[in-house]
């Protein structure tokens, strides 16, 4: 309990300083909002006394922008993605996160990419923004289950990440987060500890890639993400 107390107490008034710092920051450069964003997620971290452990960081692509396809257990995951991926990349976040006042501000000034799933139509011109920013040489982060695990086991992805990527011909990199559903289930307000492990599998390559592929390729990161994620749990155990 005084984990969460101690949280909860230092991160508002460190998430609105951060927020109102990237405003500015953005008129200058959106990859120094991104810097910033690393050390935001590296202080959320620290000031919820957790402490991260990252294996594969040698499998980032050393040039050009990837897809980063990330399963998705808890409002810890952003933080972990900032402060383990030592690389500049964007979110693909919902909608309606951009209507939040300040905040979704500094998402657009930051060169976040809104996704619209009110129709087929919008959420397909989503993905083509987004295909068009990764050619122009922008990284970006995809949730493919689409919303936190209600008990931390991987969902069902959707394949947009993979349309992406069929579209923009860049890599795709698989990564596992092991134990932020420990720290915070969904729709939970304690936190609580647990050791962090975020895993970076090696690229694979979108050259060539159809859109008939993506089905397979799709079923294929979850089956990698999700035993690295059980994996994790059973180590966790013993």
């Amino acid at each position: 309990m005084l984990r969460t107390l101690i949280y909860y107490l230092l991160f508002y008034p460190w998430t609105l300083i951060a927020i109102l710092l990237a405003l500015p920051l953005s008129f200058i450069s959106a990859d120094l909002i991104h810097i910033f964003g690393i050390i935001w997620g590296r202080g959320c971290l620290v000031i919820a006394g957790l402490k991260l452990k990252v294996e594969g960081a040698e499998n980032i692509p050393a040039h050009g922008p990837a897809i980063y396809v990330s399963n998705h257990q808890s409002n810890f995951d952003i933080p972990i993605l900032y402060a383990g991926l030592p690389i500049q990349f964007r979110w693909m976040a919902k909608q309606e996160l951009f209507r939040v006042p300040l905040f979704g501000l500094a998402m657009k000034r930051s060169g976040y990419i809104p996704i619209d799933r009110s129709n087929p139509r919008k959420a397909m011109h989503s993905l083509n923004l987004a295909a068009q920013k990764i050619k122009a040489g922008s990284s970006v982060i995809i949730f493919p289950e689409g919303t936190r695990s209600p008990n931390g086991q991987v969902q069902t992805f959707k394949k947009g990440a993979l349309v992406i990527a069929a579209k923009a011909q860049v890599p795709i990199v698989p990564v596992a987060i092991q134990g932020s559903y420990a720290v915070q289930p969904k729709d939970r307000w304690r936190v609580m500890a647990s050791p962090l492990t975020l895993t970076i599998f090696p690229a694979i390559s979108a050259e060539n890639l159809k859109v008939r592929d993506v089905e397979q390729l799709t079923l294929d990161l979850h089956d990698k993400i999700a035993s690295a994620v059980k994996k994790g749990e059973q180590s966790h155990d013993s």
